[in-house]
């Protein structure tokens, strides 16, 4: 609150502009490092923590290890709740929850969801011709980068992400049209670990069936191109 009393009064006063200027350059070198760090990577390993908060949904939090792959490869393994699995494997996307008889399949161009943003931990990534906006956002956590999405027609309307000065990212928020947040904290990022193309092929386990739905609402739409 004090940080947003701040930005105010600086406004008031007429202090903004320079302001904006310096902190503008400071988010295009911040952005550059991160296309820089994701785009030359091959492979990825992490941990994550995946927290959501909707209307009339209670929140809830998952982690796990997720895994990538060039070409638009990903395993998402999560250990809470143990056993959730997402996976892509290049061409199709496949959910499986613990405690259903069946897995979700949909082609993974046609995968709609909020958490599509994620695009810049798996490939080509250029923030300028995704976004038209980008914003600094203090916090107790550091200073974040909200952009705001060029295309009115995607399933979230501003996401937000804190890095480090080497273009780490540590920290996703991504608000939904429906003001729903979703919000992913990384760590443990292993750069070009080894990583098995057997991790990318779903093989769901034991009396699953599977069904295919051609529009995910909590699937992932990324590309490792």
């Amino acid at each position: 609150m004090a940080s947003l009393r701040t930005f105010g009064l600086l406004t008031l006063f007429g202090v903004l502009p320079g302001l904006v200027q310096s902190a503008g350059a400071e988010m295009r070198d911040q952005l550059r490092a991160i296309e820089n760090r994701y785009n030359r990577a091959q492979s990825l390993r992490l941990t994550f923590s995946e927290s959501y908060a909707g209307a009339r949904r209670p929140a809830r939090t998952e982690t796990g290890t997720l895994y990538l792959r060039k070409p638009g490869r990903m395993r998402w393994e999560y250990t809470e709740p143990a056993g959730k699995l997402f996976v892509s494997d290049g061409k199709s996307v496949f959910l499986y929850t613990p405690g259903e008889s069946r897995a979700e399949k949909s082609p993974l161009k046609q995968t709609e969801d909020m958490r599509a943003p994620l695009a810049f931990l798996l490939g080509k990534l250029d923030f300028e011709r995704e976004f038209k906006t980008f914003s600094p956002v203090q916090d107790s956590a550091g200073t974040w980068i909200a952009a705001e999405p060029k295309s009115a027609n995607l399933a979230y309307t501003k996401v937000e992400f804190l890095a480090t000065a080497a273009g780490e990212i540590q920290r996703v928020r991504i608000t939904g049209q429906d003001r729903s947040r979703l919000e992913f904290a990384f760590s443990g990022e292993k750069l070009n670990a080894p990583v098995a193309p057997s991790l990318f092929v779903f093989q769901p386990p034991a009396g699953t069936s599977r069904t295919r739905s051609w529009r995910f609402r909590y699937a992932r739409r990324y590309w490792f191109r």
